[in-house]
């Protein structure tokens, strides 16, 4: 049985503590939910699981009951203390690191890539934080080809951006959440949302809605080359509302359908892909 709300609280008052805001910790509560992302996620036994966040262990507790292997990351080291009075010191199906799971913008924590190192697949699952949300899945999209599905919770706002398509004026699609996390992920992986999560479903509430994507990594990825995709998208999209022959310049090699007079947010992935096959800097 999940961890019910009183649950949740008793165990935060026992260590004197409450919910941090800064840390963007909104605990779910909703049992429903909670099945229903764990059904969402298949996760079978001897799956390994990357789970960031894992506060008072509420999803890790059913991970391991399944017969998941588990690593868990928390930053919070009174959460630290809750996760370790629950599960124990470190075994071979559970793992917890106290760390901040991204070292930079760029580059995952050490501890947390060491853990990753022996692992030959393995799926994400957490609740994000806002701040973190994009350059930890941007990461693990383009630098850890062993994450094979996430299942994540973010911001409405983020599952919006992770999940839109370019713009498409015939469609009454605007483009205006279509960018770098839309394209670097969607090229990487089969993207789904999965339900939508009203601030009702945590505590504390948070002020605005949430909701449940998935990423299942394509079998063939739409690029190879991820990196130099990435460096093509963020110098476009800073520049969105440029025409694409303004931000690449005249002598720039154009694929089939592409005109310089078009701009970012209407090139489909498999055209941002082509252009940036064409070696165009």
């Amino acid at each position: 049985m999940p961890q019910t709300l009183a649950e949740i609280r008793s165990l935060l008052a026992a260590i004197d503590r409450r919910p941090k805001h800064r840390l963007g910790q909104n605990f779910l509560h909703d049992h429903n939910k909670l099945n229903q992302i764990i059904e969402a996620a298949d996760v079978q036994p001897n799956d390994t699981i990357l789970e960031v966040g894992p506060g008072t262990g509420a999803l890790t507790e059913q991970l391991l009951q399944i017969g998941a292997s588990v690593i868990a990351v928390e930053i919070d080291p009174d959460l630290c203390q809750i996760l370790r009075n629950q599960f124990g010191l470190d075994t071979n199906r559970w793992r917890l690191i106290h760390a901040d799971v991204m070292a930079n913008k760029h580059t995952l924590d050490p501890s947390v890539v060491e853990a990753l190192q022996s692992v030959a697949q393995f799926s994400l699952i957490a609740n994000l934080p806002y701040q973190i949300a994009s350059p930890l899945l941007l990461t693990l999209a383009c630098d850890h080809l062993a994450l094979t599905r996430a299942t994540v919770m973010v911001q409405r706002e983020v599952a919006d951006r992770i999940t839109a398509p370019p713009a498409d004026p015939g469609q009454n699609r605007s483009g205006k959440d279509y960018g770098p996390l839309s394209v670097m992920l969607q090229s990487m992986f089969n993207v789904q949302r999965i339900m939508t999560l009203p601030p009702g479903c945590f505590w504390p509430p948070p002020k605005v809605d949430s909701a449940v994507v998935q990423l299942t990594r394509h079998p063939k990825p739409l690029t190879h080359e991820p990196q130099k995709l990435r460096a093509l998208v963020h110098l476009l999209f800073t520049r969105r509302r440029k025409q694409i022959g303004t931000i690449l310049g005249r002598d720039a090699q154009l694929p089939p359908g592409v005109t310089p007079a078009m701009r970012p947010e209407q090139l489909t992935i498999q055209q941002l892909i082509a252009i940036q096959q064409s070696n165009v800097e």
